[in-house]
This record gives structure tokens, C-alpha cells and sequence, in this order.
């Protein structure tokens, strides 16, 4: 059993991490609810984030974004993961997908604008979707990936005796037990997506993300009242998010 001063401190070195971790968010929540003239608490910089066209631009610009990278990093990863199972060269397949993850964020922006360039692309959304894509793929394939290995195999070959071929097989027996993981990359995807900037910046063109738009509008004017607001917005929208995949993820958890 652990002692009383063993357990204060691990309650201690808790509470660190988590002001580690979170003291940074604090700031702009606070000042986004304080009039900048008075100092009182108001609402009115969140009043003025949807007069602004050009950040309301890039806004739908990163929800039409999230959505497609969303979509399309869960399917690649899904498909990923089956041939690490299906294949004889799991490693090559799994240090393939992974590579981007240790590549330099302005690297690989550079690298793809330069792909897209040779090839007569102009940047455009999709050139944003592409380089997104590949940045969330990694994340999503380790989290199918490590959901597909507490699946048995023992049931499909069940599913393949009874007549079942591969695909009825997948829909009816692996994909229900694999639902919540392919939901959690879904949404790790769409956050990483919505918060992505440097490799964005890179291959966006004359089109704005909400996060290259804060950037911009920082280097250029500083941080202002609506500024604050609008990235407390994208904290809380990010929390609730992550609550709402946590939620999703223990309904969709099959019974046992």
C-alpha cells in the first residue's frame, strides 16, 4: 500500500505536469474576456471575430480542410494497417508511413511545394489537403494500428469457414471491433489538421488556414483583443473535441 507522503507526492508531481502542461492556455482565455481600454470583464471581442471576411475566409477554409484530411488519413491508414498484417515486410511498411513524422515540419512544406511546382500544381486547397494529409497519416495509422492488434484473426477465419469472402468478413466481424480506433484517428486527423501551420504556410498560395491567419495577422499588427478571443475559441473547440472522441470511444467499445 503506498504511504501517505509517497502518495502527496506523486499528487504533487501530477499537479506539475498538468500546470506544465496547461499554464500556457490560461493567458490568452484571460485576456480575451478583459476590455483592453478598462480592463473589466466583457464579451465583446468575440462580437468582432465575424466581422473580420478575410478570417472568416480562413475558417472555412480550415473546416473544409479538417474535413477532407479527416476522411482521407483514417482510409489510407486503415488500408496501411491491413497490409502490415497482410504482407511479409510489416517493418518496411511501418518505417514507410512513420517517415514523415521525422522530417523537419518547413523540410517537408518545402519538399512538397517543390513536388507540386515540377508537376505545374498551383497551391490551392488541395495542395493544403495533401500536405496535411501526410502530416495526420502517421498518427492515424499507429492508432488503427494498435487497435487492429487486439483484434483475433480467429474470427475472420471463422467468417471465411461459414462463406463469408474477405470483404463481408471485414464489414460484419473486424470493422464493429476497430470502429472506435478508426473514430479516433478520424478526429486526431481533424485536429491536427486544424491546427497545422508550418507546412501549410508553406504550400498555401494566396489561401489562408485559421492558423496561418493568427500568424499573419501577428507578425504583421500583433496580437489583438479578437485574436485572443478567436484562440480561445480554437482551445475550447479543441477540448471539447477530445471529449466528445473520448465519449464516442467508450459507447462504441464493444461489450465482453
Amino acid at each position: 500500500m503506498m504511504k501517505p507522503w509517497t502518495r502527496i507526492l506523486v499528487w504533487l508531481c501530477l499537479a506539475g505536469v498538468l500546470l506544465f502542461l496547461y499554464a500556457p492556455l490560461f493567458p490568452p482565455l484571460l485576456l480575451a474576456i478583459q476590455d483592453p481600454a478598462t480592463g473589466q470583464l466583457t464579451l465583446q471581442n468575440f462580437g468582432t471575430i465575424h466581422s473580420d471576411p478575410t478570417l472568416v475566409g480562413a475558417l472555412m477554409n480550415s473546416i473544409i480542410l479538417a474535413a477532407i484530411v479527416g476522411v482521407a488519413a483514417p482510409l489510407l491508414a486503415l488500408a496501411a494497417a491491413q497490409a502490415v498484417r497482410s504482407f511479409g515486410i510489416p517493418r518496411l511498411i511501418i518505417t514507410v508511413i512513420l517517415l514523415p513524422l521525422f522530417i523537419p515540419g518547413v523540410s517537408m512544406g518545402v519538399s512538397t511545394s517543390l513536388f507540386f511546382n515540377l508537376t505545374g500544381i498551383d497551391p490551392s486547397l488541395l495542395t493544403m489537403a495533401v500536405v496535411q494529409t501526410l502530416w495526420a497519416l502517421p498518427f492515424a495509422f499507429l492508432i488503427i494500428l494498435t487497435v487492429m492488434s487486439g483484434f483475433d484473426t480467429l474470427y475472420l477465419e471463422a467468417a471465411y469457414t461459414c462463406g463469408a469472402n474477405r470483404a463481408q468478413a471485414f464489414r460484419e466481424i473486424e470493422l464493429p471491433q476497430i470502429a472506435p480506433g478508426i473514430s479516433g484517428a478520424a478526429t486526431f486527423s481533424v485536429i491536427l489538421s486544424f491546427n497545422e501551420t508550418i507546412r501549410t504556410a508553406v504550400v498555401q498560395g494566396g489561401n489562408n488556414t485559421i492558423q496561418t491567419f493568427i500568424w499573419s495577422r501577428y507578425q504583421q499588427v500583433g496580437l489583438t483583443p479578437n485574436m485572443y478571443a478567436l484562440m480561445s475559441l480554437i482551445i475550447a473547440v479543441t477540448l471539447l473535441l477530445i471529449l466528445v472522441l473520448v465519449a464516442l470511444g467508450r459507447k462504441q467499445q464493444p461489450a465482453t
